[in-house]
């Protein structure tokens, strides 16, 4: 129902089915257990402390933060039933929800220009990759994502929202949040969508030219030489491709006027889920240096379980 009184708050209203509720709180604690994983097992392995796997490690973390953003608020509209967002926490969670999207784009981006110096220059990989190199990429990655789309969230936040104020969606959605809005927001849209497109073309070009680099080096090297770049490679270049395939669906879900809105809303949520649940399984399943490492790990626990006085407190 239309009103002139200011939203004060935004109902979350998309899909209704009570069974994807155990499906929601299943995948984020494999998320939030398989990236937890990963951060520990680098930040403990002396055999992991290497820029690789310092960018996997940031990449990690960037996924739980992305997860934690919305799922929490979708379990939470599930159990109590309270749909209710404030306004503050509505652009608050938007920002957040597409800055995180942003830097893991960034940091997918650093992983390829780190495979390009390993692979491309190998000589020089320990002067050029250098500990101040890597905290300064990752700030960029970071920075990126905290700049870039922090116009479009003040814009929209700025709008006058007078009603309706249910967002038909599982959580502050740009585009779903900007259709309440009570002026013409084709402006606002089409700056949105030109940051999108710098945000997704800027990283997907830079890991394109890293691997065409990449792909001339290896032409010069042996066939067993030429295995083994691919076996570094494959996991990275697996999660990419996810990336920006599901984020390319989502891209169309949104303008074709056609789509279900329950089948977008749907492609949105696997989205934002479906790289942060992958990236530690594709690592762990690609990655013989990471498998090692747990096998570390399991070995380290069975040797204190078998210290006598330990195995109880244990």
């Amino acid at each position: 129902m239309n009103t002139s009184r200011p939203v004060e708050y935004f109902i979350l209203d998309g899909l209704k089915d009570r069974y994807v509720l155990p499906i929601f709180f299943t995948v984020y604690v494999f998320v939030l257990s398989g990236n937890s994983m990963i951060i520990y097992l680098v930040r403990t392995d002396p055999k992991l402390n290497t820029p690789m796997y310092f960018f996997l490690h940031n990449l990690s973390f960037s996924d739980i933060v992305y997860t934690s953003v919305t799922i929490p608020k979708m379990l939470s509209v599930f159990l109590t039933e309270v749909k209710t967002i404030s306004k503050t926490g509505c652009f608050l969670q938007m920002y957040f929800f597409l800055s995180i999207g942003v830097t893991g784009r960034a940091l997918l981006t650093v992983m390829a220009f780190d495979r390009y110096v390993a692979i491309c220059n190998p000589l020089r990989y320990t002067t050029i990759m250098t500990r101040q190199l890597c905290i300064l990429l990752i700030f960029a990655s970071w920075g990126f994502g905290v700049c870039i789309v922090l116009p479009t969230t003040i814009w929209a936040s700025q709008l006058p929202y007078c009603g309706p104020n249910i967002v038909r969606h599982m959580f502050c959605d740009h585009s779903s949040v900007l259709s309440l809005a009570c002026i013409d927001t084709t402006r606002n849209s089409v700056f949105s969508l030109t940051v999108a497109l710098i945000a997704i073309l800027s990283t997907f070009l830079l890991i394109l030219i890293s691997y065409i680099c990449i792909g001339k080096a290896m032409r010069k090297m042996s066939k067993a030489q030429q295995l083994k770049i691919a076996a570094t490679c494959v996991s990275h270049l697996i999660v990419v491709c996810i990336s920006y395939i599901s984020a390319s669906f989502v891209y169309i879900s949104y303008r074709v006027a056609r789509f279900d809105p329950d089948v977008r809303i749907v492609i949105a949520v696997l989205y934002s889920v479906l790289t942060p649940l992958l990236n530690p399984i594709i690592y762990s399943l690609r990655n013989k240096e990471l498998q090692d490492a747990m096998k570390r790990l399991e070995e380290q626990m069975y040797t204190l379980n078998d210290v006598p006085g330990l195995s109880w407190h244990i």
